[in-house]
């Protein structure tokens, strides 16, 4: 059952209808407005998104941090190759990664490394996964753009997530994605690791992965049953959802890296306060009902089309 008012003095704010056209359902700075993205924009939601972020030069940043309310994304290329591979099932992420991080480990024990040295460069390597996890998120996914170019390769390695973050498909790493960055990691890993260390470390890292993406969608579309997890899933969802917050909380897996660079979301922060979510209300809630309007207003959103 979907909860689409919550606890206390919280307020619900109901999405319109889907896009049709050039209409987008977007939060703004205090709440829902309807089609102002295209309007102030000029963006077709019906046609390929790469081919028109372009024009938007230094606007780009101001439209990407709008997101959109629909459980699907636009169409990125014309390719139905290319389009399906930006796509990724959760479940992909362990199956196909899971074995790997496993061959790393016995790859590292036929390098002489011992067995009992194998959870140290496991943690090693998870470590080392936040850290990048951070960088990559806040000065790749989170980088200002103008050029043409650059908003067009921004929209295509993060912008599609942060204009439409409740996208199911293209919440994790597609796995070309991956085996590419990965590739680039292990070579980097070879020149400054002994070949006994270094498969364990790089599986470590790999499993860090695969535990942030697992997260991150959880955090999106997961109904969250600790406090941790209400934490972790306001703090997400306040960096996309809230207006200014997407200069916070940079860490999925963890906030560590975020304390250490003073990057933590503010604990009270008035200033950012009045962008909402349809069904959500307050992004500060925390209670168990603010878990379940969000799911509550994307149905809502997707079947008056």
């Amino acid at each position: 059952m979907c909860l689409c008012q919550l606890q206390k003095t919280d307020k619900a704010v109901m999405a319109p209808r889907g896009m049709n056209g050039s209409e987008e359902d977007v939060v703004g700075k205090s709440g829902w407005s309807r089609n102002a993205s295209a309007r102030k924009f000029s963006i077709d939601a019906t046609k390929l998104m790469v081919a028109q972020v372009g024009h938007l030069g230094s606007d780009y940043d101001e439209w990407v941090h709008e997101p959109v309310m629909r459980k699907e994304s636009s169409r990125i290329f014309e390719s139905s190759v290319i389009e399906i591979i930006t796509r990724c099932k959760w479940w992909m992420v362990p199956t196909v990664w899971g074995p790997v991080v496993v061959w790393c480990q016995v790859k590292a024990m036929e390098q002489g490394l011992p067995t009992s040295a194998l959870p140290v460069a496991l943690l090693v390597g998870f470590i080392f996964w936040t850290f990048l996890e951070y960088v990559i998120h806040r000065f790749l996914f989170n980088a200002k753009s103008s050029p043409a170019w650059r908003n067009q390769l921004h929209y295509v390695i993060h912008g599609f997530h942060l204009k439409h973050p409740m996208d199911a498909d293209r919440l994790v790493f597609p796995p070309v994605h991956t085996a590419a960055i990965a590739m680039v990691i292990w070579k980097l890993m070879e020149f400054v690791l002994t070949p006994t260390w270094m498969p364990s470390i790089f599986g470590g890292a790999l499993f860090g992965y695969i535990c942030y993406d697992l997260t991150h969608y959880f955090l999106h579309l997961g109904i969250a049953f600790t406090d941790y997890l209400y934490k972790l899933k306001k703090d997400h969802f306040n960096h996309h959802f809230k207006s200014g917050m997407h200069r916070y909380g940079f860490g999925v897996t963890t906030s560590f890296w975020d304390a250490v660079f003073g990057t933590l979301p503010p604990a009270k922060d008035t200033q950012h306060k009045g962008s909402m979510i349809a069904g959500q209300a307050m992004v500060e809630s925390t209670s168990p009902a603010w878990n379940n309007g969000i799911n509550c207003a994307l149905n809502n959103n997707n079947s008056q089309e």
